[in-house]
């Protein structure tokens, strides 16, 4: 193997799952152990067999199957390692074996603390009882395995001379990987490059086996420890899709290889890891655990690729390098996102315009963009719709042509759905109307539809919650389309969603309404209203 090669090694299945109610059942361990196997991982954690039947037949299945051959495109030649955790004790031992043996590539690791405050009430063990049972656990899992992982939990806190001793030890019994394990995520990138750096130049045989590092998250510095490791001189990283595990969780996979990837003139190491399958994996293992991710988590998060401020999306038009260091496509992302909200500046604006095909420029522009500020300041999020509807020239001058002044509706499992309306005609009159529909939203536009006698095809309805709570605004946007084939937008906004759909839907069609009278060039007062259907 090429010294700069970094053996990626993931323990989702077994410390990831290790996270408080992240449980996966064995069809699921198999579907993520195939995707792990596509990813590219080197060695797969399936579990630790010896703690349930399930969890021992769970590791049996991805022995047989996904660690016998490589699926065709698997960047790696070789089946992944399997591999199975037992404690420094026989019937663990024996049953990790039972595990991965029916593997072409099984591996067994086995681990015992180090640390002074594990040895003393946890374990009430002396140091030489723990190189005892080190060397006498390594020594039996040898006896049944060529490949032998040994890991002195909290490495992190033990002494580094006892460390030493206790992994010289285990070499001579037969591991041929030595895991260091940051246990509870205490060290410093600095204290745990160097504890890495000290076992390499101070163990007897360490330059024969693999160095391993495993970091937990606990100080947010499992991925900047696993890196220091790295630099250091391990090769291998154990690691966990969506940094998952115990407590904060464990080194992130995606983190990790991105980072030696995106910095390699820096780090000089390399991976045999398909990034361009991480998003996919993260989607995969998110929904097995039950898990999200979070929006900023990095990589594989929503926002991972989307951008809010002004002055980013300024430069990711300009040169997406101003504020990407790689391409959503490295990893498997579909593309940037440039979010449109109060933070957005003209240029990203005017951009989303241009795609959305409304191009504007000069006085128009400014004007758009100025109640495109004053509508995100009250959105959390603008739509495409909202956008169109800022990019219509009519927009700030159309007048309220027709008002809604009542809306009433009865509806229910024991009654037709009926809505009276009363509207204001663009001379003050006002017309009522009373329908049934098939729901009471309906209801209100058949009503609606008699008075204004517009004849329009709704293609679009949403309804978005402003705030949270059973007493949130909400605000509604529909898109219509006239018979001349154009479409309007028109918004609404009130507690009673009814009420925001009526207001929503009327707004509309006085779009429609002003655009005829402007194509007829009159005033918009002085469009010949049809007169209603029922004047009452």
């Amino acid at each position: 193997m090429k010294p700069d090669y970094v053996r990626i090694f993931d323990t989702s299945l077994r410390d990831g799952e290790q996270a408080p109610g992240a449980s996966m059942t064995s069809a699921e361990k198999l579907e993520v152990a195939r995707a792990l196997m596509r990813l590219g991982v080197d060695v797969i954690e399936a579990g630790f067999p010896a703690a349930s039947p399930d969890d021992l037949a769970a590791v049996q299945t991805i022995a047989a199957e996904v660690g016998q051959v490589p699926v065709e495109g698997r960047p790696q030649t070789e089946p992944p390692i399997i591999c199975g955790l037992a404690r420094c004790t026989r019937p663990d031992i024996e049953a990790a074996w039972l595990g991965v043996k029916g593997a072409k590539r099984p591996r067994i690791h086995t681990f015992l603390a180090t640390s002074d405050v594990h040895m003393k009430h946890k374990l009430r063990m002396s140091r030489d009882e723990v190189v005892a049972k080190a060397v006498e656990m390594v020594a039996f899992a040898r006896s049944l395995c060529a490949d032998i992982e040994f890991s002195p939990e909290d490495a992190g806190r033990s002494d580094p001379e006892f460390l030493y001793r206790v992994l010289e030890a285990v070499i001579k019994a037969g591991a041929t990987t030595l895991n260091i394990p940051d246990t509870v995520g205490y060290t410093m990138p600095d204290e745990f490059g160097a504890l890495i750096a000290g076992i390499i130049k101070n163990t007897p045989g360490a330059q024969d086996v693999i160095i391993s590092v495993h970091c937990h998250d606990d100080l947010g510095l499992a991925v900047a420890n696993s890196l220091a490791g790295l630099r250091a001189g391990a090769r291998q990283a154990e690691v966990t899709i969506n940094g998952i595990g115990e407590r904060a969780g464990n080194a992130s996979l995606e983190e990790v290889v991105m980072a030696i990837r995106t910095r390699s003139a820096k780090i000089g190491l390399t991976t045999g890891i398909d990034a361009t399958q991480l998003c996919r994996v993260s989607k995969l293992v998110s929904r097995s655990t039950s898990y999200p991710v979070p929006p900023n988590k990095a990589i594989v998060g929503a926002n991972a690729f989307a951008h809010e401020s002004g002055i980013h999306q300024d430069g990711m038009i300009k040169n997406a390098q101003t504020y990407e260091i790689m391409t959503p496509a490295d990893v498997g992302a579909t593309q940037t996102t440039l979010v449109l909200g109060k933070h957005s500046g003209r240029a990203a604006f005017s951009k989303r315009l241009t795609e959305l095909g409304y191009p504007l420029e000069g006085e128009a522009l400014v004007k758009a963009f100025n109640e495109f500020k004053k509508l995100a300041d009250r959105k959390k999020a603008v739509h495409d719709a909202d956008l169109v509807t800022l990019a219509s020239d009519e927009r700030t001058t159309v007048p309220e042509l027709w008002a809604l002044e009542t809306l009433q509706v009865v509806c229910g499992t024991t009654s037709l759905p009926t809505a009276t309306v009363r509207l204001r005609d663009p001379d003050g009159k006002s017309h009522s109307y009373a329908a049934i529909g098939t729901g009471p939203v309906d209801a209100a536009y058949k009503a609606i539809d008699a008075i204004v006698q517009v004849p329009v095809e709704l293609l679009e309805f949403g309804i978005n919650s402003v705030t949270e709570g059973i007493d949130a605004l909400g605000e509604v946007s529909v898109r219509v389309r006239h018979e001349d084939q154009r479409s309007s937008h028109g918004h609404g906004a009130d507690t009673d969603i009814v009420v925001a759909s009526a207001k929503a839907y009327i707004a509309s069609l006085n779009h429609v309404l002003s655009r005829q009278s402007a194509g007829r060039g009159q005033h918009p007062h002085e469009n010949p209203v049809a007169s209603p259907a029922h004047n009452r």
